[in-house]
């Protein structure tokens, strides 16, 4: 198992995060909001460690204006993802969009993205 996040897991591309935004469904877990539409599953033969998964992280410039702040909290999501990404299951579009106005620490961002893949997990498909 490997802990990277490459550019294929990147969400990108104005069309699928409209489609996300417009069509997905979204919870809280403080401090992040996190939107998210399930994809249909492929095949896993084919695929054995690669997942269909795509991410889209953002800090508000609205909450946060020096881009200084903004690029912390972008980095500490991406690493808390790319720690716990592999207890995931099923394939999904997924945005976390850090939502307090203040800066909370590694550790709180870590266990507000582990709470929001468990409450996907329980999502029915």
């Amino acid at each position: 198992m490997r802990y990277t996040f490459p550019k294929s897991q990147r969400l990108c591309g104005q069309m699928r995060i409209k489609e996300l935004y417009t069509n997905g469904k979204k919870f809280v877990v403080w401090p992040l909001r996190v939107t998210y539409i399930g994809l249909p599953a492929q095949d896993t033969r084919a695929r054995e460690e690669e997942h269909d998964t795509q991410v889209l992280i953002w800090a508000p410039k609205s909450l946060f204006r020096h881009a200084v702040d903004r690029n912390h909290l972008r980095r500490l999501m991406r690493e808390a993802w790319r720690l716990q990404q592999h207890d995931l299951q099923g394939n999904y579009l997924l945005a976390f969009n850090y939502m307090d106005k203040s800066q909370h620490s590694f550790r709180t961002i870590y266990h507000a993205v582990g709470k929001a893949i468990c409450k996907l997990n329980e999502q029915p498909s």
